[in-house]
């Protein structure tokens, strides 16, 4: 079962991080030239439908990953083994991309114009390397080379 979740989790951590760097890399920076939140607003409502899921997928399956290697949740927030840091990392990175994430879907999105583009972008940004960031630090869990 665990070879199941790694893999969900895998497929779930490149269609998160990879839709973040298409919308960082494509789709932002000719929204912010053409100032035109209906590019930003035609790619979320495509990607959203993919992207949401592939999160929670991520959520379940890390957390069911957790439990098998730390089985008791009271030490995934301790720091006395790389078990307990990687998952206190994983953890810090979904708040603060939780954060970034209801911010932008309930004060930005809902109003977004031409003249709150940049600050859509300063929740883009941060959610893209986040994303990335839990690459890293998963790749790094799994070959012991990252922390």
């Amino acid at each position: 079962m665990y070879s199941i979740a790694l893999t969900l989790h895998v497929l779930g951590a490149t269609v998160w991080t990879g839709g973040h760097l298409v919308l960082s890399f494509c789709i932002l920076p000719p929204a912010l030239r053409e100032r035109s939140p209906t590019l930003i607003r035609s790619f979320e409502q495509r990607f959203e439908k993919i992207g949401i899921p592939a999160l929670l997928i991520q959520i379940v399956t890390g957390l069911y990953m957790a439990s098998q290697l730390q089985p008791d949740p009271a030490r995934w927030l301790g720091l006395d083994n790389v078990i307990s840091q990687t998952v206190t990392l994983k953890l810090a990175l979904l708040a603060a991309t939780a954060a970034l994430a209801v911010d932008a879907r309930l004060r930005i999105i809902p109003r977004l114009t031409e003249h709150n583009l940049v600050s859509l972008a300063w929740h883009v940004i941060p959610v893209t390397v986040i994303s990335v960031l839990f690459v890293i630090v998963g790749v790094g869990f799994r070959t012991g080379g990252l922390l």
